[in-house]
């Protein structure tokens, strides 16, 4: 009984797991509408190519950028029994996935050189990645449970 419950708590684990990294926003790197680079012609005829200043943000903030580091930092821990009760908890570590969860305050009017822009707004809403797939899978669990306990059951009857 007590490993088909880890089973159990293990594949609701898997399906909340599934709909929190669905749910995850992955980071875009930004576009600017300017070129990288220009082209200056000397006075000796020499032509010479230089970044432009979206060209360098580019280069400094943004060089080697793929994303998705928050939607992979996602994990399930070991199931834990505590008394009757299956506890499953599914984590992530990244320092800033709680203000993606939950939303967070910034300065409006502040310059950030990695986006080349200034803040507009004062609150940033929370995405509630990991909230809203729990509400899911918690009316979904008992009819996943119901079905493994069937299967359970039927290959113990045949």
């Amino acid at each position: 009984m007590d490993q088909l419950c880890r089973q159990a708590a293990n594949q609701v684990a898997q399906i909340l797991l599934n709909k929190v990294k669905k749910r995850t926003p992955v980071g875009v790197k930004p576009t600017f509408d300017e070129p990288k680079t220009v082209k200056v012609k000397g006075a000796s005829g020499k032509s010479k190519s230089f970044l432009t200043r979206s060209g360098a943000i580019l280069d400094r903030y943004w060089a080697g950028y793929r994303g998705g580091s928050l939607r992979d930092a996602w994990m399930i821990l070991p199931v834990e029994k505590h008394g009757d009760v299956y506890e499953i908890t599914v984590v992530n570590n990244l320092d800033y996935a709680s203000y993606v969860e939950y939303g967070h305050r910034q300065t409006p009017g502040r310059y950030v050189p990695a986006l080349g822009k200034s803040l507009k707004v004062s609150w940033v809403k929370g995405r509630f990645m990991l909230t809203i797939s729990e509400q899911e899978v918690k009316v979904l669990a008992p009819e996943v449970l119901n079905d493994m306990l069937y299967n359970a059951l039927k290959g113990v009857f045949g």
